[in-house]
């Protein structure tokens, strides 16, 4: 699953899943929603292959789905479209604040 590619300005999203999990399928329409609005770059990752358990474990996901953000801990559970929106308008405005003359060059924080 990927949202509009090839852009310099998309966010890297993973997305922790495993099978038979509904609030994990709500994940994934609320990030195919959000995607058409902003560019995603969607990596999903089963809870339980090697790779789920390290990222969930270092992340602090209890249960799925989990999401990151560029690699930090987003959520967790029922994932809130309203807070990711919020989340990345604010990485957007950030962004282009920081490309700005007189702006700060830096990492954009996730939004937390």
């Amino acid at each position: 699953m990927t949202g509009p590619e090839n852009s310099t300005d998309s966010t890297d999203v993973t997305l922790l899943t495993q099978p038979d999990c509904a609030f994990c399928d709500h994940a994934e329409q609320v990030l195919r929603r959000v995607g058409r609005d902003h560019p995603l770059r969607i990596t999903e990752v089963d809870l339980g292959s090697e790779r789920g358990r390290d990222l969930a474990r270092r992340a602090g996901v209890m249960f799925a789905p989990g999401v990151l953000i560029e690699g930090r801990p987003f959520s967790y559970g029922r994932l809130s479209e309203r807070k990711l929106r919020r989340t990345l308008e604010k990485r957007r405005r950030l962004a282009r604040h920081a490309t700005e003359p007189g702006g700060t060059d830096g990492d954009v924080d996730a939004g937390r």
